[in-house]
């Protein structure tokens, strides 16, 4: 009720104000008797009613305006009706308040969000109903380029399954868990899953997800490979321990001279063994770490350093003469410096096997702005470095018989021998070149091989400078 008794207080002084001065000329007319009782009345009646509407309906939309206002505030509701522009003001100012503080709140809101999709391990793609690329996440651009954002998402992704998930996704279906191979010089495997999110206006996106399975993969590829590789590679030196213990124990038993001869064989034969499973277990490791490059930095000459120290004595006892050429000034590599020792212990130890007796064994190191296309290509961010020292090359060269080049393409496979006889007679597992390569594929490198029947063989091992960082001294 006080409310109705303000509005229409406010109201009154509101038309008084405004028909005055026609209120003063009617009573002027009046007294002079220019006008008759009943024609001031109407005079008075015709000015002052359209203002009464007027001012009535002005009123009544600041105090609905006002109302709403403290409605999206939260102000308190009451005495809404004595509200005039003098009240409306502070509501004004509440709303914008309420304005800035909300705004304030939803892009807080939206950079966690897009923190969080950034940050979050998984590729994850956002795509429109377009079919084009909107965003994706940090892990995302790594794999597929950081230009991903505005292409078609056949261009990105050429996968029929993928695609196909995507449609259904968008056309409301929910699509089954797929699944992605990405190939290059290290594959990964990926499991898809393909999301709709409803947008406004009615227009959907789909957020592709991709989980890495490649550990898993490589673990299930590896269990089975180890089993058929072993059982190929034990059954020789198994067979031969079950012979000569059958042998031992019977018409060998008293032959002291027989014993000691078969007890040498089967420990060669056990070493070989230890050998072998020593390797396949290295390699095992190696491969599952593999897609996740090292984050450490190596000196070459260091690493070079130790393992010559280790090989010092077979090259003594063959006379093979180790010649070291390490140009100055050589960057820091990007690398684990106990794989990248066994990279070069594997390549000088295999020099050494299968040079010539009395010759020589040559290791370089040289900085280069390029690698060859081949290998450059697993690593294009470094490719064409301009001018600057993107790669560190380290070759070991020996005098031996060589290998036809029919042959050097398989050469890193896992168990492939040239001459399988000698290798095995020289201790060798099959498996120190696959070791070789699969280090400096998860160092982003790669390993040139360049032989020719009597002239010897260069195996060189390719790797990415480390960034930011000075050449060592």
């Amino acid at each position: 009720m006080a409310n109705a008794d303000i509005f229409l207080r406010r109201l009154g002084y509101a038309v008084a104000a405004a028909t005055l001065p026609s209120v003063i000329v009617i009573a002027v007319l009046w007294i002079t008797a220019r006008l008759d009782d009943f024609g001031t009345i109407v005079a008075i009646v015709a000015v002052m009613a359209p203002n009464f509407a007027l001012w009535r309906r002005h009123f009544a939309g600041l105090a609905a305006l006002t109302a709403q206002m403290r409605r999206l505030t939260g102000a308190p509701a009451d005495n809404i009706m004595r509200d005039d522009l003098a009240g409306l003001a502070p509501a004004v100012e509440a709303l914008h308040r309420a304005f800035l503080a909300r705004r304030g709140e939803l892009d807080a809101l939206l950079a966690a969000n897009q923190t969080l999709f950034a940050a979050i391990p998984q590729p994850l793609i956002l795509i429109d109903a377009a079919r084009h690329v909107v965003r994706g996440n940090r892990a995302a651009e790594s794999l597929f380029g950081e230009a991903i954002a505005g292409r078609d998402l056949h261009a990105v992704i050429r996968d029929p399954a993928v695609l196909e998930a995507v449609e259904t996704a968008l056309a409301g279906g929910t699509p089954e868990l797929g699944a992605l191979t990405l190939s290059g010089d290290i594959v990964r495997h990926f499991r898809t899953a393909a999301t709709r999110l409803p947008a406004a206006a009615g227009n959907a996106s789909v957020l592709l997800s991709l989980y890495d399975v490649t550990e898993i993969r490589q673990a299930e590829r590896m269990r089975a490979d180890f089993v058929a590789n072993v059982s190929h590679e034990l059954r020789t030196p198994l067979s031969a321990l079950h012979g000569f213990v059958e042998t031992l124990r019977s018409s060998a038993k008293d032959d002291a001279a027989a014993r000691e001869r078969f007890l040498a064989i089967m420990h060669e034969q056990t070493q070989r063994m230890t050998r072998l499973v020593q390797d396949l277990l290295s390699l095992s490791k190696i491969e599952q770490s593999e897609h996740t490059p090292p984050t450490e930095r190596a000196e070459i000459g260091r690493v070079i350093g130790g393992v010559l120290d280790t090989v010092a004595l077979q090259a003594k006892t063959r006379g093979i003469a180790i010649d070291v050429d390490l140009a100055a000034g050589l960057p820091a590599v990007a690398g684990d410096t106990d794989q990248l020792a066994q990279v070069f212990q594997n390549l000088i130890d295999n020099a050494i096997k299968y040079g010539k007796p009395e010759g020589k064994v040559r290791i370089m190191a040289r900085a280069a702005a390029t690698a060859p296309p081949r290998i450059a290509a697993g690593s294009a961010s470094r490719a064409g470095g301009g001018g600057a020292a993107s790669w560190v090359s380290i070759a070991v060269a020996d005098d031996g018989e060589g290998i036809p080049r029919e042959h050097l393409p398989r050469l890193t496979e896992r168990f492939y021998r040239v001459d399988a006889a000698r290798s095995r007679q020289l201790g060798g597992t099959g498996l120190g070149l696959a070791i070789v390569k699969h280090i400096l594929n998860r160092h982003r490198g790669g390993l040139a091989i360049e032989s020719e029947p009597g002239r010897g063989s260069v195996f060189t091992a390719w790797l990415p400078a480390a960034e930011d960082v000075r050449p060592s001294s």
